[in-house]
């Protein structure tokens, strides 16, 4: 079998991309990963003070953003709260 040149020290490699496809509000969505909650609402610039998330049928409180991460086939529902009087 061939065998590839060594890694010199130093050397960056290519960094590999793992690809979620997720449902968000009804629509097949895809991302890379890894993706959290918090890292999704960034993507979708929308402020984490205004939604309201639902994962897989759970309300996710707003302190587990962070934590809380996300895997191929997931289904989000994002409600975002809208001001007006």
């Amino acid at each position: 079998p061939p065998t590839l040149p060594p890694i010199r020290p130093g050397t960056k490699l290519p960094r590999m991309t793992t690809t979620l496809t997720l449902t968000v509000n009804g629509e097949s969505r895809a991302f890379d990963a890894p993706l959290t909650v918090a890292t999704l609402l960034d993507r979708l610039e929308l402020d984490r003070r205004k939604v309201a998330v639902e994962l897989n049928e759970e309300i996710v409180h707003r302190s587990r953003y962070t934590e809380t991460a996300l895997s191929s086939g997931d289904s989000l529902e994002i409600v975002h709260f809208i001001g007006g009087g």
